[in-house]
């Protein structure tokens, strides 16, 4: 990368000018602003100190180092403010770039390191299953696998998880709820309503336990409508197979020998509150029972077999969960930097500007199902990955229904389909792709073929940022901004007419399949299908 090559650069300069140890500070980026150059470094202003200079002094030692002993591709460089260092570079970088997406490929361009391997248990949607997964939830389905997705690329082995609260007073309630459907009698109090529950109450065999039949019927629906938002796990828990199994008891006996469980009020308690919790949880309530703490920290124990680091991924109103579970794990001996929690904001979905209420219960709901029938699989999950997931999300049904520019998925998938076409036409008429290699990319150098080479060179930078902010949505930016760079690209700069020079033919056709690779790979990071007809 360009980036590394500069950064070399500087590094060696520093040292000439009697930097004896580089500052960790010392970065090479992207201005924020183009007409500032291509890159710019810090690296005087971090490194001013050490040789008694100041900042603005150094920079111009610095630049004029670089400038006579120049890395490649840089045609100027200059000082700006109180002391970057700007870099402004030739085509040719860009034109590099081309060739490291083509030689890489789908597989290997924007690959990262960045994990070294770090197993990473990331559990996410765990929807009690008391009924169809609402639209709501589906904005953790799309989140969770695709952050997996960027950790894999990322050089991290993911491990997704859905946890099943199949026990507790919410699944008697729902097979009660099931059962009197079934026998047309009137909804327990606090009982779940519904079109889904008459439904499955018709589909319901008269020979079985109401809320096991309903919690299995409620899985089957959960998994195949997940499968078709392209969100699969690698493990489905259930909290009552772990009960069942003597968790509760051996992770309490556990906690016990940290010394921090204690008896008050007829109830057994554990000194969260030493590690950062505003308050001690219970344990065991005054009449035995465990509370739903206690199965919730043998749980995560067990995902460790499975993760070194964890995260929970959870909705608006648990808040208060990361500083319990994290004090829990901590007496149980794991470091405290293993675990990791993501709080996520609540969607609202619009039609015609009015917002269309979601709620199991009082069965007026939108299940995920009903989005995926409106506007399709891919257009759910791109439009959920639109923002970060700890902002409020609203989703306006009317505009992702629409097959025009407006819908951002739309968008870039008419992109992939216009690379398509241009080789569907090219084929028609005879014309293949010359070996790259024989190639002469110089012709590149109209601002819109320049451009898209700008964002595909960006892609490991935007993929290194999102894995370690956990942000997939700035994946999403980015094949926005690809699609909108390509566009501009077509429309301005023909490939297939017949005045245009053969040596600028070739070199568009290969920087249009560069723009295909940029493009499955950043739809495959968000599950989103790359189609190549529209």
């Amino acid at each position: 990368m360009i980036r590394d090559q500069l950064l070399a650069a500087v590094h060696d300069a520093l040292v000439h000018l009697g930097v004896d140890t580089v500052p960790d500070g010392v970065v090479v980026e992207r201005p924020a602003r183009r007409e500032h150059g291509d890159w710019s470094t810090n690296a005087a202003l971090v490194s001013a100190k050490a040789v008694g200079k100041n900042p603005r002094e150094l920079g111009q030692a610095l630049a004029d180092h670089l400038d006579a002993n120049r890395p490649p591709h840089v045609e100027a460089l200059e000082i700006a403010g109180p002391g970057f260092v700007n870099f402004r570079l030739a085509p040719t970088w860009l034109h590099d770039v081309l060739i490291e997406v083509i030689d890489e490929g789908e597989a290997d361009y924007g690959r990262l390191s960045i994990g070294d391997g770090l197993t990473v248990n990331i559990e996410f949607v765990s929807a009690n299953p008391t009924g169809p997964i609402h639209a709501g939830g589906g904005r953790w389905g799309a989140y969770g696998d695709s952050l997996a997705r960027l950790m894999a690329r990322c050089g991290y082995e993911p491990h997704t998880e859905f946890y099943i609260n199949d026990r507790g007073v919410q699944t008697v309630l729902f097979g009660q709820s099931l059962a009197a459907a079934k026998a047309g009698d009137e909804t327990p109090e606090k009982g779940y309503k519904g079109v889904y529950i008459d439904d499955w109450a018709a589909e319901m065999p008269d020979d079985v336990d109401p809320t096991t039949w309903g919690i299995e019927r409620s899985l089957t629906d959960s998994r195949l409508v997940l499968a078709d938002m392209n969100v699969e796990f690698d493990t489905w828990s259930s909290e009552k197979a772990l009960v069942e199994a003597g968790a509760e008891a051996e992770v309490l006996d556990r906690l016990k020998q940290s010394g921090l469980v204690y008896d008050k009020d007829g109830a057994t308690w554990l000194k969260t509150s030493e590690y950062g919790d505003t308050d001690d949880r219970v344990l065991i309530k005054s009449d035995g029972e465990y509370t739903y703490f206690t199965p919730d920290i043998a749980y995560h124990l067990d995902k460790y077999n499975r993760g070194d680091h964890l995260i929970d991924i959870l909705g608006a109103d648990h808040h208060g969960y990361a500083p319990r579970m994290r004090a829990a794990l901590i007496a149980l001996g794991k470091p405290a930097e293993s675990y990791e929690v993501i709080i996520g904001q609540n969607v609202k979905l619009v039609r015609d500007g009015t917002e269309v209420k979601m709620s199991k219960r009082a069965g007026d709901i939108v299940e995920i199902r009903d989005l995926i029938d409106e506007v399709g699989a891919d257009v759910a999950r791109f439009a959920y990955l639109l923002q970060s997931v700890d902002s409020p999300q609203t989703l306006d049904l009317d505009l992702l229904s629409t097959q025009a520019s407006e819908n951002p998925v739309f968008y870039v998938q008419y992109a992939n389909a216009r690379i398509h076409s241009i080789g569907r036409e090219a084929a028609e008429r005879g014309i293949e792709r010359s070996p790259l290699s024989g190639v002469d990319l110089s012709v590149l150098d109209h601002e819109r073929e320049l451009e898209v080479l700008r964002v595909l060179s960006s892609l490991p930078e935007v993929l290194e940022v999102a894995v370690k902010e956990r942000a997939p949505h700035k994946v999403t930016t980015w094949v926005r901004e690809l699609a909108a760079a390509f566009h501009g690209f077509y429309r301005d700069c023909p490939i297939l007419r017949s005045d245009i020079e053969p040596e600028t033919q070739q070199a568009r056709l290969w920087l249009a399949e560069a723009s295909r690779v940029g493009l499955a790979i950043g739809l495959d990071l968000l599950g989103v299908s790359a189609p190549e007809h529209m």
